[in-house]
């Protein structure tokens, strides 16, 4: 298994970490102060330019109010293949 942040997959995870955390109504300078890091960690994350590790993704969850668990249900219907037929939502 490559271990890149240049995968599909891992494109799909921060995105939906970046709607998580606009969904929650909180701006990266806002997230950064909850996370005791700066508004430049944040943009990086969300960029790919640093990978986030499952602790950090857990504190992310806790600092934006959400539930790492229905994230992570939420992120692995984009990561399920399409059916022939079906639609993706």
């Amino acid at each position: 298994m490559q271990k890149s942040i240049s995968t599909k997959e891992y494109r799909i995870f921060l995105a939906h970490l970046r709607e998580a955390r606009e969904a929650a109504g909180v701006t990266q300078v806002e997230l950064a102060g909850r996370l005791k890091d700066t508004q430049t960690f944040i943009s990086k994350c969300e960029r790919g330019e640093r990978r986030i590790d499952l602790i950090e993704f857990l504190h992310w969850c806790a600092a934006l109010g959400i539930s790492a668990s229905a994230f992570l249900q939420n992120l692995e219907l984009d990561f399920q293949p399409r059916r022939r037929g079906h639609s993706k939502k």
